[in-house]
């Protein structure tokens, strides 16, 4: 096993000379950061703009009003309402696409790159980062289905483990809010408005570009998407998250699988620890069948079909995670073996053989990350909005073959404290 380990990590290392991602980076005249790569394969171009507009930034009594903000974003814009937007853009065969997670909104275009055909859909991309319509009866609409859609999640153990792990790790800061029905009920047209005018702004907004255009097409691109936006200003980040509510949780529910989440505040985006933390969670969790929580939980003792470990790094301290379901009967085995099994990895770190074969996978699978216009897309969009090095594309497999085990140990030292896990057990008996 040892040898054949060694010989996928050698071959993959042959392989490290991929064709890097160019990334062209500038800042338009409004204050916008822009990251721009040519792509001449296909005749498409993708644009997404990113604003730090997530439910990170909700206010406070406002949870949801950042999600609602960006879902009706594009339903109506300028003297277009939603069905017009839809039409043009089939029209000349492009799309609008996005969304709001817990740090950013992104609004992003798909269209070809011919100029009577992209000249249409960025207009339209214009108008609707520049004068979205809030109307008041699509304003009503969503909202009711967003409380529906909301009510009957809330029905569902995964959807109650999630938020109350959520709500336990970040006690005392904006990831650990969570939207509630009655609170969305309170939202008005004129909340959604305003944190619109707060975070809609250039200074506040990272756009990439990716596609057949070139960079002066793509420099003329980015100064009329966001020239009418105010110059504004990024907003502050809260406090670092603080520490979580240690300790074990249990949630009612009558489902027969009980739903297992442990873990803690972990890690943030570009920190010098990511990749040892990267190889070291696929020979916890994140490997699959490969890895030692899948061996421990699954295949010797049945206890659940899958198991799972990640780490989520965000603009702050993202969460470490480790997640099953089993039989609510035997929650209590199956998380004592969980936690034997992380203990285990803390003590030790992975074998030789461990660590050779992580290298190898998320050596040999990188250019399966961007093998498309899409995914250089969402991977230079990130680069962008973190603020990422611009070789981190380039640089990626060089500093996954240079994590050692003792690296890989450290920084799970560092970051992955028993003493400070959440654990949330829902339909438990």
């Amino acid at each position: 096993m040892k040898r054949i380990c060694l010989a996928l990590f050698a071959i993959c290392l042959n392989t490290l000379a991929v064709a890097g991602v160019q990334i062209q980076h500038w800042t338009t005249a409004s204050g916008a950061r822009v990251y721009f790569v040519a792509s001449n394969a296909l005749p498409i171009l993708d644009v997404q703009v990113d604003f730090a507009a997530g439910s990170m930034f909700d206010p406070p009594g406002k949870s949801g009003v950042a999600a609602l903000t960006r879902g009706i974003l594009d339903l109506g814009a300028g003297d277009l309402d939603e069905n017009a937007i839809a039409d043009q853009l089939a029209d000349v065969g492009a799309g609008l696409g996005g969304g709001a997670d817990t740090d950013r909104a992104s609004v992003s275009l798909r269209t070809l790159a011919m100029l009577d055909k992209r000249g249409p859909a960025l207009e339209i991309l214009r108008r609707v980062l520049q004068s979205p319509r809030f109307d008041a009866a699509v304003f009503e609409r969503e909202r009711a289905r967003t409380i529906a859609g909301l009510k009957d999640a809330l029905t569902r153990p995964a959807t109650l483990a999630g938020k109350a792990f959520w709500a336990a790790l970040y006690p005392d800061h904006p990831y650990g809010r969570q939207a509630t029905p009655e609170g969305l009920a309170t939202l008005n047209r004129e909340d959604l408005q305003a944190f619109y005018q707060r975070h809609y702004n250039a200074r506040n907004a990272s756009i990439t570009i990716v596609g057949q255009i070139s960079r002066q097409e793509a420099a003329e691109l980015a100064e009329k998407l966001v020239a009418g936006l105010p110059a504004g200003e990024a907003p502050g980040l809260p406090p670092a998250p603080g520490a979580s509510q240690s300790g074990v949780k249990k949630v009612a529910h009558p489902a027969s699988q009980a739903h297992l989440y442990v873990g803690l505040p972990a890690i943030e985006r570009g920190h010098a620890d990511s990749f040892a933390l990267l190889l070291g969670n696929y020979t916890l969790g994140g490997g699959g069948f490969v890895s030692r929580l899948m061996q421990e939980v699954r295949d010797k003792r049945g206890f659940a079909y899958s198991v799972y470990s990640t780490f989520a790094p965000l603009r702050q301290s993202g969460p470490f995670q480790i997640g099953l379901q089993t039989q609510r009967a035997q929650a209590g085995e199956a998380l004592k073996v969980v936690r034997e099994v992380l203990a285990g990895f803390l003590r030790d770190g992975p074998t030789a053989d461990e660590l050779a074969a992580a290298k190898a996978n998320l050596i040999g699978s990188f250019p399966l990350r961007l093998d498309s216009n899409r995914k250089i897309l969402e991977n230079v969009a990130s680069i962008g909005f973190y603020g990422l090095p611009l070789d981190y594309l380039d640089t990626y497999q060089q500093k996954v073959a240079a994590v050692t085990a003792e690296d890989v140990r450290q920084a799970f030292a560092r970051h992955v404290r028993p003493e400070a896990l959440v654990t949330v057990m829902v339909a438990v008996d």
